[in-house]
């Protein structure tokens, strides 16, 4: 089901640090059914829409010459795709795809970028998820070159629960090793351990985490990393509405609008 749009946690701290912020938002946005393996965004193409996921996850790749990608990122609903927006870029060399069907709410570009111009809090809240963005491209980065199959399997899989709605996952060893960019058999031995282990229990395409603690510590460092950096900045976006400058910012927000 498409859920509120208070289900994606960037529309729902918007709601409640701008209320008429959020009225113009919630006015434009709409309902979107996002299918497994739809391409949201192809590479160097303008984004005519930014999504905000509540149920849907999408992954974000980039896709080499001969065919082959690895994922960079991947957003849920903790966030939006279409950052080149917030940043002016208009493209991005990237592909966006749905790896976990669901529901998303869509806004055109040209609006989110006239709000930018206006709305405090939605610039504060998507600049900062940009920066959680950032973390989590860099951190995956990192990830990928220096730890094991295992290691980056368990990442992923725990960034897929934090943006999901469930304890499930739905991957294919072949997709799961196509995302971490590493030959299929690396990720069959290893999701076999991890089964074996109890951590997960996996049958065709569907990965259920059995003992999220137990992921946890079979996990590299980097899945920490990004999320402390995600929560630290969803704390700040919280504190700004606290403070007196962002409070005078808001009362001439009102008085122009």
């Amino acid at each position: 089901m498409v859920g509120t749009p208070c289900r994606n946690k960037l529309l729902s701290a918007l709601s409640a640090l701008s209320a008429i912020e959020w009225q113009r938002l919630h006015r434009a946005i709409e309902p979107v059914f996002m299918p497994l393996g739809h391409i949201v965004y192809e590479p160097n193409t303008q984004r005519g829409h930014v999504y905000f996921p509540t149920t849907s996850i999408i992954s974000l790749s980039y896709v080499l010459t001969d065919g082959r990608s690895a994922e960079f990122a991947v957003v849920g609903n903790d966030g939006f795709v279409g950052v080149s927006v917030l940043m002016g870029g208009g493209t991005m060399a990237s592909r966006a795809i749905v790896q976990s069907e669901g529901w998303a709410y869509r806004l055109t570009s040209r609006l989110l970028h006239a709000e930018l111009m206006h709305g405090v809090a939605t610039q504060q809240l998507l600049l900062r998820y940009a920066q959680a963005l950032i973390t989590q491209i860099a951190q995956t980065a990192v990830c990928n070159r220096r730890h094991s199959i295992e290691q980056r399997i368990c990442r992923r899989l725990l960034l897929s629960l934090d943006r999901g709605n469930a304890d499930e996952v739905t991957l294919t060893h072949g997709t799961l090793a196509n995302l971490l960019g590493v030959w299929r058999d690396g990720v069959t031995k290893a999701a076999r351990e991890l089964q074996r282990s109890g951590v997960i229990h996996y049958h065709r395409g569907h990965i259920t985490v059995i003992n999220r603690a137990a992921l946890e510590a079979h996990c590299c460092e980097c899945y920490g990393v990004v999320k402390r950096e995600s929560d630290r900045l969803q704390e700040r976006s919280a504190d700004v509405a606290r403070l007196p400058g962002y409070r005078v910012a808001n009362l001439l927000l009102r008085g122009v609008h």
